[in-house]
């Protein structure tokens, strides 16, 4: 467990491809996250960019004025190593599912409770899981090729996510199960059932990871948000990746 000193931190302006896993479906989610993201952009150039999403909404202000912004650049040298932050517990169950498509990116539905992770000491029940391609947070300056963020939330309200980061190698296997619905979504259909998802297909690959408090890394950009990235990077195939470029790149352009 490694956690975090002085970082530098930054907001990355990249153009990014959403792909999500939710469970709730409000124009806010239970994570906090807006469900309609037609109201920003991740296009740098764009009016409803990055540099602007504090200035969209007076309850998107931490975007622009927030002191614990999320994502960030980890350098090792500016950690320290603790065992006193515990290990990361998981407690994950199958439950039904369907692939939706919100515009912005593709999105699982669960609709039962899918389990929890512990951390700190407390019980954070999953929400959503999504992908990033090119990566948000960095390592050393490094960005990777793909990101996947764990959302949860504890019963007081608060916000944990767990992150894998990607680099170009095999295909992930519960990617693999997700991007096969991808091409009736590209077909129209706005959703599909999936049956039975199951967060334990997730592979952490790792017990070791850094531990932040950051934000959420879209509007509302909300603060005290307890980040765990896992120390080790997994792989992913270059087709899996195109795949969920392809699967929002006209509407991504778009926004």
């Amino acid at each position: 467990m490694v956690g975090l000193g002085s970082t530098s931190v930054h907001r990355f302006t990249a153009c990014l491809i959403g792909f999500s896993l939710l469970m709730a479906i409000n124009s806010e989610n239970r994570d906090g996250e807006v469900d309609n993201e037609y109201e920003f952009s991740y296009l740098k150039n764009s009016s409803k960019g990055p540099k602007h999403w504090g200035s969209l909404k007076e309850e998107w202000k931490l975007c622009s004025i927030g002191k614990f912004q999320s994502p960030i650049n980890i350098i090792e040298g500016r950690v320290s190593v603790s065992s006193q932050i515990g290990k990361l517990g998981r407690n994950y169950r199958p439950a039904l599912a369907v692939l939706r498509n919100r515009g912005h990116d593709i999105m699982v539905e669960w609709n039962r409770y899918a389990g929890s992770a512990y951390l700190t000491g407390n019980k954070y029940d999953l929400v959503q899981c999504h992908w990033h391609t090119p990566s948000e947070h960095t390592l050393g300056g490094r960005r990777y090729n793909m990101e996947l963020h764990m959302v949860h939330r504890s019963s007081q309200g608060q916000i944990a996510v767990i992150a894998i980061l990607f680099h170009l190698g095999r295909s992930d296997p519960f990617l693999d199960k997700v991007l096969e619905n991808i091409n009736n979504l590209r077909k129209g259909e706005e959703e599909i059932d999936l049956g039975v998802v199951d967060p334990w297909e997730i592979k952490f690959g790792s017990r070791k990871y850094y531990r932040y408090l950051g934000s959420l890394t879209s509007p509302p950009c909300t603060e005290n948000v307890l980040w765990t990235l896992l120390k080790k990077v997994r792989t992913a195939s270059r087709e899996q990746i195109t795949t969920l470029r392809k699967a929002v790149h006209d509407v991504s352009n778009a926004n």
